[in-house]
């Protein structure tokens, strides 16, 4: 499975931002995705998760402001972010696990996108 994430870029403080994932050499349809997010100096955090039939969860941190959903007609899972500040600033990565039910340790997903910069300008 390959996955190309998306869709990053500066935003503005308030701002909003969707970020994309899409794979190919695999369906997503039955895969559970996530959006995790690094920061320099800082762990990679799970931000948003969506499973096989749909469920979410969502960091506290972003929870409220952030919708993550997937288009399984095109391979593709988003990530919406509304009022960003300047903690949202990372690089945004997507993982999908496909045969196996992941945690939100990262360690769970096998499969990666190579990133996307979301930078947020106070």
């Amino acid at each position: 499975v390959q996955l190309q994430a998306s869709g990053g870029g500066l935003v503005q403080a308030g701002g909003s931002l969707t970020l994309s994932c899409a794979a190919s050499g695999s369906t997503l349809s039955s895969a559970y995705m996530g959006w995790y997010r690094q920061a320099p100096g800082k762990q990679r955090e799970l931000v948003a998760r969506i499973s096989s039939g749909g469920t979410t969860d969502y960091a506290d941190s972003v929870k409220g402001r952030s919708t993550i959903s997937r288009d399984n007609a095109k391979n593709t899972v988003y990530l919406q972010m509304n009022s960003l500040n300047s903690e949202d600033s990372a690089v945004y990565y997507c993982a999908a696990a496909l045969y196996s039910r992941p945690t939100s340790d990262a360690g769970t997903y096998p499969y990666w996108g190579q990133g996307t910069l979301v930078t947020v300008s106070s």
